[in-house]
């Protein structure tokens, strides 16, 4: 590398390890991996970027100086959300309605079974607070804002010691006037302390969807704050002055004073990225418009879908189970986590049957291999046993593994209350493994009307090689693609990625009594919107993209689907028609139905704008070529035990070149596992295809 090459740097922080790409100018990427540490986060990025200088023999300062900006995704604000760290947050509601949060949408998961406690509210019933004021629903003002009591109110938000405050009124999404005097009053008396107006951040026509957003929203913002203010400050302490931007959970990114502003934006933005770059190699490698996108973490197994080349997102968001989680409130990419990944903790239950996950022994302490206290075994554990892991070879040589100590763990806990061996127990940790994450893509696919075997599965993450051949081949999928970046998929995700907003208002009419006019206003306010946040976002002209969509459904439904207009405005011809087309394709895309007799109600419009910055590199430069590793190591397969599995480095195979399994192909950061009867083959690309055979 040049000592005067500019460079952009992504960073995801996971569970159990940080990743970090490097891309040069010239589209050349590096990657780098460091344990995450759970205490102190930004330790971890700094950590991984203490390798990365010395992978270049230069000081991290020097590096870090020609860096023009630096792409973060992490998970502090959703694990704080998990673990109850969010900050005392109180929530101001209409005078009459302080149960928005306590009633929720009124749905269980089990409607019958009356054992199962209805979840305590995000922000408790001794912190809701009424204030005297009621907008109808047509805008107009049945009870004037009482400032007085509200002034009080704050006064006893400060002898609380209140650190955040959600307002949520009934009807400020057509009439934002008392939302907004609410706002000044609170700044006035509580000055400094920070506040979220629900019609500003989420003006959806769901009470408690909009009033759960802000309160999630408010309640992160403290959290978020410091941290990314932290963050900040310590990567200019170490010699960074470009700029610092947050993944979002809808797969783009924004500054992080953004993010810092609007911290709901961020909650999922680690596993968000991940689809991005999928469909990058699956369009590259195979042509293919659909995939199966798995990103296998040491804690979790995050599964998207790439659907005629389009990222489908949702806004029927929870943290946890439906009903009985967190409801989010806010569109995000639609992604499946669950509870398997390398450090997956396995075990015995009481009736005998094997268990893997959703325990993680994360970073901290680990698989047992890793020698830093872990005692129970993992999956990462099972694939050394097995021989797929080189002890020796794990992070490139930068950490040991302790393969004797994993196999005295899986015998004693596993193997033996079985009746196994201890290559039968570790083949058997990583088969339910497989099974948990079979059912996790069953959900996001076959669940929403695509066949997996008709899609590619591309595998990303540290541990994806360990199985996906096996998770392929139970799918039916015919081809796997591993990426040269598929050990840091999210963060070759962000170095694709855009900087993006989503501006949304709510507007009700219906297609048997359309409202053009109306709809066309709010269509200009909202353009007006992205193209202000267009011009600061220092993308050119050229680069800036907008697209916009409505919130419809049905006039005998209840919820209702995001559909994207196939014009700007309603007023041009067909705009109308082409919509009510597009919205019974989706629908029927979605649900297998449509009603062509049935008026379709718009209850919410929304356009999102895209800026490609300037710097982003379009083409992969060539990566330096690695030298070959010996020609085989033993390795422990099903039906066939121990044989010389055929070894390669992934870096050192030519384009075009071929290997059939048994055979591992491994870098530094992962390991394929090539299963017998599936051929791997390496792509132009530099990715890993493999045809996985029967």
């Amino acid at each position: 590398m040049a000592s005067d090459t500019l460079l952009r740097f992504a960073c995801d922080t996971g569970g159990t390890f940080t990743d970090l790409m490097v891309e040069e100018a010239s589209g050349a990427r590096h990657m780098f991996k460091a344990p995450t540490t759970p205490a102190d986060p930004v330790a971890g990025v700094l950590d991984a970027l203490n390798r990365a200088a010395d992978s270049f023999g230069v000081a991290r300062e020097n590096l870090l100086s020609r860096g023009t900006q630096f792409i973060h995704g992490t998970t502090h604000a959703i694990n704080a959300i998990i673990t109850g760290r969010t900050a005392r947050t109180a929530i101001l509601v209409t005078q009459g309605h302080p149960d928005i949060l306590t009633l929720r949408m009124g749905g269980r998961a089990a409607p019958f079974d009356f054992t199962v406690p209805f979840p305590d509210p995000i922000i408790p019933r001794s912190l809701t607070f009424e204030v005297p004021e009621r907008v109808l629903v047509d805008g107009s003002i049945q009870t004037p804002l009482d400032e007085a009591t509200l002034r009080d109110i704050c006064a006893k938000l400060r002898a609380v010691e209140i650190e955040a405050v959600a307002v949520c009124l009934l009807w400020s999404i057509v009439n934002p006037v008392h939302e907004a005097r609410v706002g000044v009053i609170l700044a006035e008396e509580l000055p400094g302390l920070p506040f979220t107006l629900s019609h500003r951040l989420n003006p959806t026509i769901h009470e408690f969807r909009r009033a759960s957003s802000a309160a999630l929203d408010a309640s992160l913002k403290p959290l978020m704050q410091r941290y990314l203010s932290g963050l900040q400050g310590r990567l200019a302490e170490a010699g960074f002055a470009g700029r610092l931007l947050m993944v979002t959970s809808q797969a783009g990114m924004v500054d992080a004073a953004a993010a810092a502003e609007r911290p709901i934006d961020v909650i999922n933005s680690g596993p968000s990225l991940a689809p991005v770059a999928g469909r990058h190699y699956a369009a590259l490698d195979m042509g293919a418009a659909t995939a199966i996108i798995a990103d296998t973490g040491g804690t979790t197994y995050d599964v998207s879908l790439v659907r005629h080349g389009a990222i489908p997102t949702t806004r029927d968001t929870w943290i946890g189970p439906q009903f009985s989680g967190i409801m989010v409130g806010f569109p995000w990419v639609d992604v499946k986590s669950v509870g398997a990944g390398g450090g997956s903790i396995a075990r015995v239950d009481a009736g005998g049957l094997l268990r893997v996950g959703p325990a993680s022994a994360g970073a901290v302490p680990g698989p047992v291999a890793y020698g830093r206290g872990g005692t129970k075994p993992t999956v990462t554990d099972a694939s050394v046993v097995l021989g797929h892991l080189d002890p020796d070879f794990f992070l490139g040589g930068a950490m040991k593994l302790d393969r004797s100590a994993a196999a005295e763990a899986i015998r004693i806990q596993i193997a033996e209350p079985l009746g196994l061996s201890v290559e039968e127990a570790a083949n058997a940790m990583l088969e339910i493994a497989t099974a948990n994450m079979v059912r996790a893509i069953g959900e996001i696919t076959v669940d929403q009307g695509i066949d997996p075997r008709e899609a590619v599965l591309v595998g990303g993450g540290g541990a994806a090689g360990l199985n996906s051949v096996r998770i392929a081949r139970r799918l039916g999928c015919g081809t796997l693609i591993i990426p040269e970046a598929g050990a840091a998929l999210s963060a070759a995700g962000a170095l694709m990625s855009d900087l993006k907003a989503n501006h949304r208002a709510a507007f009700f009419t219906r297609t048997d009594r359309f409202d053009t006019a109306g709809g066309d206003a709010v269509l200009a306010r909202l353009a007006a919107e992205c193209a202000a946040f267009a011009d600061k976002s220092g993308a050119p002209a050229n680069a800036v993209r907008t697209r916009f969509s409505a919130e419809a459904r049905y006039a005998t439904e209840v919820w209702d689907i995001e559909v994207e207009l196939p014009h700007a405005r309603f007023a041009e011809p067909g705009a109308i028609a082409a919509f009510v087309e597009a919205f019974h394709t989706a629908h029927r895309m979605l649900f297998a139905i449509d009603d062509q007799s049935c008026a379709v109600e718009i209850v919410g419009l929304s356009a999102e704008v895209a800026c490609t910055l300037p710097g982003q590199a379009t083409e992969r430069a060539a990566a330096p070529r690695a030298a070959s590793l010996a020609p085989s190591r033993r390795a422990w397969f099903p039906h066939l035990g121990w044989v010389d599995a055929a070894l390669r480095r992934f870096e050192a195979m030519e384009p075009g070149e071929s290997v059939a399994g048994p055979a591992l192909v491994e870098n530094a950061f992962t390991t394929v596992v090539i299963e017998p009867g599936a051929i791997a083959r390496r792509a132009p690309s530099g990715s890993l295809l493999v045809e996985i055979g029967g």
